[in-house]
């Protein structure tokens, strides 16, 4: 194709052509008002004058057109996997590919994206697709979507297209789906209280009635509520540990779903405690006793309550009462009215003599009985008459005494099973360093677990549940050596802040725990256990497809599992009874908000290019729009058609420059001018 076009090459800047501009309509303005003869030659010589310096040519091209381009951008967010979204995209596809193959100067661009942890950015893939495309060349854009989008600029206009965008919105927009909503949820919670949901079951399809929530702590035992559907309410769920404990809420299916991943959604609650309440009974004063008060003080979180027996009420002597203690121990206030405020309570080298009497003794066991943690630690009067395994409390102690005391140098040893139990297996392996202990109570463990023992194998550290509580028993009082560095002394700190945590249900250190992490792509499962072998993990994806996998032996009493993860929502796992919940990618993702089609999703950047949203329906059987192709500023869209421009634009293979004013030409006329000028002045 050939195209010929007038073109000017400047023989001075732009400037000075101005200015000469200028000056010469001055002086054929002063001529011709004062009617001064020959100015229409003087005008006709500035006209030669100016035509020349601006060196007019005509140029003919040798032309090759350059087709023009469409953009096809499908959505693949989760929302499409809905059933026919997809099979609308493909069909939209085939219907462009077929435009491009029987249209020679028609190009066709494809590009799939949007899927996005923060919701569905298909302006985002828009943009890039754009990028690659030279604006001239632009025909228009498809994008194929249900709508749900979720990074609209605030300004429409913010693209600058240059050609129509056309929304095919895939799917039926009739179609009903019912979602939960969840309005407000706490971030935070006190272990043991309830924390309160505020949450909407909307459901176009049934606007009046009931549906049935579930509320599940950490995959644990269900909690069921009837709510009015359209009507925001408030449900409960305790807050069981301190961390993070995920709260999965699920209505029951409606008469219509679209899917199902949004009738779910789940919520991080971090437990927090309060303060952790400590009741510290020193049975006696010893060198042990600071070193116990120094570890739970150390503790911000921590209320210490500490009473040591200075003296009993068996012991005669002259010491007047008020230089032994400033106030009465408060045994029936302790004991009877608030001992379920406490989260913890040690008996250090405490023997029976009267202080405390059986009644308190057995609240204590009950207290254990019913969740409550205890800690004693013992010593010589633990293996006599006065011992406390000669009490009411004999039936939540995890050993009872064989009358002996062993009195001699030794080093405890982590046991074959506290290598495995979460307490002391970061201290396995490390004995070499500990420094010696010189005293030991003779014991026969009857519950639990010994995690510490002597080299000859006698229980020293003995964990044990008893029915909802959990005890502890050191079968020693020379634990304040590792305390003070005797002879490098030993993880005094360490290790009693662990049997203490583990004592108040830390889920940590919980010696049969299984949790699980998302990373990079990877779904890392662990199970801790006593046992020389894991059961297999059970896994239920976000879809519902279900998957078991062998979990390997990495270290004494963990096992692991790894697994790549490809889908986006809450994973459930199951290991023998163990079960936990991890989130892949967000809890709740924004794009399983709303699983409708939404028309209007893409309409600002419709309207602003000069587009049309056209509901194409679902299935291999849509309804598709015819596509034209248009001029540029033309109407580009009709009842049932879509314009695609064509923009014209092309390449120069040649080119042919012909002047207009040579300069063997333009002196003689500019001579003839200027002379005749003159002659009509000399009259």
């Amino acid at each position: 194709m050939t195209g010929t076009t007038l073109a000017f090459s400047p023989l001075v800047g732009t400037s000075a052509l101005i200015g000469l501009a200028v000056l010469l309509t001055g002086v054929i303005a002063y001529a011709a008002l004062r009617r001064l003869p020959g100015w229409p030659w003087r005008l006709l010589a500035g006209v030669t004058v100016l035509a020349v310096l601006t060196n007019p040519s005509l140029v003919r091209e040798e032309r090759e057109p350059l087709s023009d381009i469409a953009l096809l951008v499908t959505d693949d967010s989760v929302s499409m996997d809905i059933p026919g979204r997809r099979q609308a995209g493909e069909a939209t596809a085939q219907a462009l590919r077929a435009a491009a193959e029987a249209d020679p100067l028609l190009d066709l661009v494809e590009i799939t994206g949007g899927r996005a942890e923060d919701g569905t950015r298909l302006v985002e893939t828009i943009t890039e697709g754009l990028a690659d495309i030279p604006r001239g060349r632009l025909a228009g854009i498809v994008a194929v979507s249900d709508g749900q989008v979720h990074d609209l600029p605030e300004d429409p206009g913010a693209l600058s297209l240059t050609a129509p965008l056309h929304h095919f919105a895939a799917g039926s927009a009739e179609a009903g789906d019912r979602r939960l909503v969840i309005e407000e949820a706490p971030r935070y919670g006190l272990v043991g209280d309830p924390v309160s949901f505020t949450l909407r079951v909307e459901d176009p399809a049934a606007a009046e009635g009931s549906a049935e929530v579930t509320l599940r702590v950490d995959g644990g035992d269900p909690i069921t509520a009837r709510v009015a559907i359209g009507r925001t309410v408030n449900v409960e769920a305790e807050v069981r540990h301190r961390g993070a404990n995920v709260v999965e809420i699920e209505v029951e299916p409606g008469r219509e779903e679209l899917s199902l991943l949004n009738n779910r959604a789940a919520v991080s609650v971090t437990g927090v405690r309060d303060r952790l309440r400590v009741l510290l009974v020193t049975g006696e004063p010893h060198n042990g006793a600071r070193a116990w008060r120094d570890l739970l003080k150390s503790d911000p979180s921590v209320d210490l309550v500490h009473f040591t027996i200075l003296r009993p009420l068996d012991k005669q002597d002259a010491t007047p009462p008020d230089e032994l203690a400033l106030i009465a121990f408060p045994v029936f206030e302790l004991f009877q009215q608030r001992l379920e405020e406490f989260d913890l309570v040690i008996f250090d080298r405490y023997r029976r003599r009267g202080i405390l009497s059986p009644i308190y003794i057995g609240n204590i066991a009950r207290y254990v009985e019913n969740g409550g943690a205890l800690l004693v630690t013992t010593g010589p009067p633990f293996a006599g008459p006065a011992s406390l395994a000669r009490s009411q409390l004999a039936s939540v102690l995890p050993a009872r005494p064989n009358g002996q005391i062993a009195e001699e140098r030794f080093t405890p040893q982590v046991s074959e099973t506290g290598a495995r139990h979460p307490v002391t297996a970061p201290m396995a392996g490390r004995e070499a360093s500990w420094g010696p202990w010189f005293r030991r109570i003779g014991a026969i463990p009857i519950s639990g677990e010994t995690v510490l023992e002597s080299p000859d194998g006698e229980p020293l550290l003995i964990l044990s549940r008893q029915e909802q509580g959990r005890t502890a028993i050191l079968m020693s009082d020379q634990a304040w050596l590792w305390e003070r560095g005797f002879e490098g002394g030993g993880p005094h700190d360490e290790l009693f802040r662990r049997v203490a945590h583990w004592l108040m249900g830390e889920p940590e250190l919980d010696e049969e725990r299984l949790s699980a992490s998302v990373s990079a792509g990877e779904l890392i499962a662990t199970r801790s256990t006593l046992a020389d072998s894991a059961p297999p993990l059970e896994i239920v994806w976000p879809s519902g497809a279900e998957q078991s996998a062998e979990m390997t032996e990495t270290g004494p009493g963990r096992f692991e599992a790894r697994l790549g993860v490809e889908e986006t929502g809450l994973i459930r796992l199951r290991s023998g009874e163990l079960t936990t919940v991890v989130s892949a990618g967000p809890l709740n993702p924004r794009e399983y908000e709303d699983l409708t089609v939404d028309t209007d999703g893409l309409s600002p950047l419709v309207d602003a290019s000069g587009g049309r949203v056209f509901e194409v329906g679902a299935g291999e059987s849509v309804d598709l729009p015819q596509l034209r192709r248009t001029r540029p500023g033309s109407l580009q869209h009709g009842e049932d058609w879509a314009g695609l421009q064509r923009n014209g634009a092309y390449e120069v293979a040649e080119a042919r420059r012909t002047p207009l004013t040579p300069g063997l030409l333009a002196v003689p006329v500019l001579l003839a001018l200027i002379g005749l000028a003159w002659r009509r002045e000399g009259r």
